[in-house]
């Protein structure tokens, strides 16, 4: 299915699936929908037995810590530190993933008796990563161990001079490993060791989650654990799976138990700055899934470390005083709401200069941009909008006046850590890994950048790269779109990276009454379809235009995602707009 007419973002392609010819068998085995099987084919699921695994994530399925490279070594330290009394610090990351592995380390220190503060760069001052300055004034401060969650595997210099001062650091980490690893005492990552590591896509939290699990084994001399932290790990489950969730790792096999269970366990979470981060976004007293976490709560903390200090969003993650707690997540709120302003701003800026440069034509194959009006902080979020708009990678950079730093966001087919290294000789510094990457740069070198950058990306792109595809599990009739279907695709559910919400095709669908606009600014647009004697309701977010561009089509082809509305007691199948087609 290729060359249809797309309303939304330009050209898309709707790439289906094959059908899976044992849907039927395998639904049988499951006692579920052929859709479901087909979806689980869809994912690499091709038996009875990985798919009932899939469809029943256990704790179980989390693999033993000790498999984890460096994660004994790690644990039998940070219990000699804590029996020791010597001073911990856990240096952590700006971002949910980092924010939430310090949560977890940090009560888990101080749970077995341990003295354990914390460290958060700043974002804008100090930048992504262990830095230097930081370590040093850890090192002044008297700190005897120091725990890095989320960075360090790249911080060779501050690591030397750690260990110059007689300051043992341990590093946990899931980011690329570079040729040369840093001084450490212990390093705990998924990608090293052997035996590998049967998960590699663990994120920072989740590796944070494993050396506490260890920790906990090691201080009770034991595999099992006593009770207080066994409790201890099964409530840190939420943590690690907001950290999972926010990071974008594929959430299959380890990662969905991780992220499956945290997400049962947050609604009823005993720690204070959860309940008061769940408050704050009004979904006290509901179940939470993924897209609860992915744009509700996630972008309130991180809006901390976009707009103010990631310090305070770790206070609250750790915090006991319900008043403290809901005070910073009402200043999360309120900076997520600055946040959003800005970032509407700053994308209407940048859209109007890639399309004044010509750079949205098909002989440009990357957006590079800078400015000195843009906030630091905010340049990752606009830089995914373009990707999304625009089919290329992008890079946005704000400058300060004499420098400036830079966030990069990229397309399937283009490593934007490789892109970034080809062009490193115009960087300060930089990093990142296949799909995103940081940048900091003089601004006298950004024409230079600029250039290297248009010139790498103009064999590294193809045409068929910026051709944006839909990925659709099946084409279906409405039919087929039954209430018990539709009911077995959340068993699917969390969603994510690895793992999306269904996406099916109908075609040949009959618009009953014109498409009608909905919601206060009039960008969500109402369809009643049919298709025989079935008929169906599909709302489409940010379609609002459809309205004008659908007066006089009666018939469509449309990609959806199907799901149960609802809505004064009374439950409907709803279709979720993606693509529209006529």
């Amino acid at each position: 299915m290729a060359g249809f007419r797309s309303w939304r973002r330009g050209q898309w392609r709707w790439d289906v699936a094959a059908p899976f010819d044992g849907a039927a068998d395998m639904a049988r085995q499951l006692g579920t929908a052929p859709l479901v099987a087909q979806i689980l084919h869809n994912r690499g699921v091709v038996n009875e037995a990985a798919g009932r695994a899939f469809l029943n994530p256990k704790l179980t399925d989390l693999h033993d810590p000790a498999m984890l490279a460096g994660a004994e070594a790690a644990a039998e330290r940070i219990v000699a530190a804590v029996r020791n009394k010597e001073p911990i610090v856990i240096y952590g990351d700006y971002d949910v993933d980092g924010m939430t592995a310090t949560a977890i380390l940090h009560a888990c220190i101080v749970m077995i008796g341990g003295r354990a503060d914390y460290y958060v760069p700043h974002r804008l001052e100090e930048g992504y990563g262990v830095n230097v300055e930081a370590m040093r004034k850890i090192v002044a401060g008297g700190a005897k161990l120091v725990i890095t969650v989320d960075c360090g595997i790249s911080a060779l210099e501050p690591l030397t001079e750690a260990a110059a001062a007689g300051v043992d650091v341990i590093v946990t980490d899931h980011h690329i490993p570079g040729p040369q690893l840093p001084h450490a005492c212990a390093i705990v990552h998924p990608a090293l060791g052997t035996p590998a590591y049967p998960n590699p896509d663990l994120s920072g939290a989740g590796v944070a989650f494993k050396v506490a699990w260890q920790v906990a084994r090691a201080h009770c001399g034991a595999v099992k654990v006593n009770e207080t932290l066994k409790e201890f790990l099964l409530n840190a489950t939420c943590l690690a799976a907001l950290g999972t969730i926010a990071d974008v790792v594929p959430l299959v096999g380890e990662n969905r138990a991780l992220a499956t269970f945290g997400l049962r366990g947050l609604p009823a979470s005993k720690q204070a700055g959860l309940r008061a981060l769940i408050e704050s976004a009004s979904l006290t007293g509901q179940s939470l899934g993924a897209y609860d976490v992915g744009f509700k709560l996630a972008p309130r903390l991180n809006a901390c470390g976009r707009m103010g200090h990631a310090r305070d969003a770790v206070e609250m993650l750790t915090g006991e005083d319900e008043t403290r707690c809901r005070a910073i997540a009402k200043d999360l709120s309120q900076k997520n709401t600055e946040r959003q302003t800005v970032e509407r701003q700053i994308a209407a800026e940048a859209v109007e200069m890639v399309r004044a440069r010509g750079l949205d034509g098909d002989a440009n194959r990357v957006i590079v941009l800078a400015s000195p009006a843009w906030h630091g902080g905010v340049i990752g979020i606009v830089a995914s909008r373009l990707v999304d708009q625009f089919h290329r990678p992008a890079v946005l950079i704000s400058l300060n006046g004499s420098g400036g730093q830079g966030s990069a966001r990229s397309i399937p087919g283009f490593h934007m850590a490789d892109a970034l290294s080809a062009c490193g000789a115009h960087l300060i510094s930089f990093g990142g890994h296949a799909m995103a990457g940081g940048l900091r740069i003089e601004e006298a070198n950004v024409p230079a950048f600029v250039e290297a950058m248009s010139t790498y990306a103009a064999t590294a792109v193809s045409d068929r790269q910026m051709t944006s595809a839909l990925q659709i599990d099946a084409e279906v009739s409405l039919s087929s779109l039954n209430y018990m279907a539709v009911d077995h695709l959340a068993r699917l559910a969390p969603f994510g990276q690895g793992n999306p919400a269904p996406l099916v095709a109908v075609r040949g669908c009959r618009v009953l009454v014109p498409p009608k606009r909905m919601g206060k600014s009039g960008q969500t647009v109402g369809l009643m379809l049919a298709q025989g004697d079935v008929r169906m309701r599909a709302v489409g977010f940010n379609m609002g235009d459809l309205c004008d561009e659908m007066a006089a089509v009666n018939t469509i082809d449309v990609a959806a995602r199907p799901s149960l509305n609802t809505f004064n007691g009374n439950t409907s199948i709803e279709l979720q707009l993606e693509d529209v087609t006529w």
